[in-house]
């Protein structure tokens, strides 16, 4: 017997605007049967099922669990990204692996990693 991972969540001061954040971010939709305190996104094949939790205690530390993408456009996401909300934190290289660190409308961390193949599987710099 063994575990499965069925998907991730974060937790939020608004699930709702934070959904619709990730949704434009991750080309999805909000699962409609799902409620404004706990909107999902549902899996799409190549990622995982995605919950927000609105809960009532504010960030307090640093999470240590983040959402790494990864766009076949690098120069022009971090554009897009920005737009929708997000806000650019640093640009990082080491070695041959490069990505920027973001932080969504409610300061969680994710990063943009370079890469070629936006499945993941191939030529896809990662983190050292």
């Amino acid at each position: 017997m063994r575990s499965t991972v069925y998907g991730l969540s974060v937790d939020a001061a608004d699930a709702e605007n934070l959904a619709y954040f990730w949704a434009e971010a991750l080309g999805r939709n909000v699962t409609p049967s799902t409620s404004p305190e706990f909107p999902t996104l549902d899996p799409d094949g190549a990622t995982p099922r995605l919950s927000i939790h609105q809960v009532p205690e504010p960030q307090s530390v640093k999470k240590r669990l983040h959402l790494d993408l990864i766009s076949p456009l690098f120069e022009a996401e971090p554009q897009r990204l920005i737009v929708l909300g997000a806000s650019r934190i640093r640009d990082v290289t080491q070695g041959f692996a490069r990505w920027t660190t973001f932080a969504d409308p409610e300061g969680n961390e994710f990063d943009l990693v370079t890469g070629r193949d936006v499945k993941g599987s191939q030529g896809v710099c990662t983190r050292v």
